[in-house]
């Protein structure tokens, strides 16, 4: 985990060029962002049961 709670997929396979996303918890639930983009990524606040969906659908 990065020092500002940022984790990046464990599919991600560290090129430049990976699509990838970053989650954090926040609050009662988590932020995603763009791993490309890093901190001028816009960052999305979604709820826990939001955020276990993406995950679900993310993982077909």
């Amino acid at each position: 985990m990065s020092q500002d709670g940022w984790r990046k997929s464990s599919r991600s396979d560290g090129t430049e060029n990976s699509n990838c996303v970053e989650a954090r918890p926040a609050g009662t639930g988590f932020q995603v962002r763009d791993s490309k983009l890093g901190d001028d990524s816009p960052i999305f606040d979604l709820k826990t049961v939001d955020f276990t969906a993406l995950l679900q659908q993310a993982d077909r």
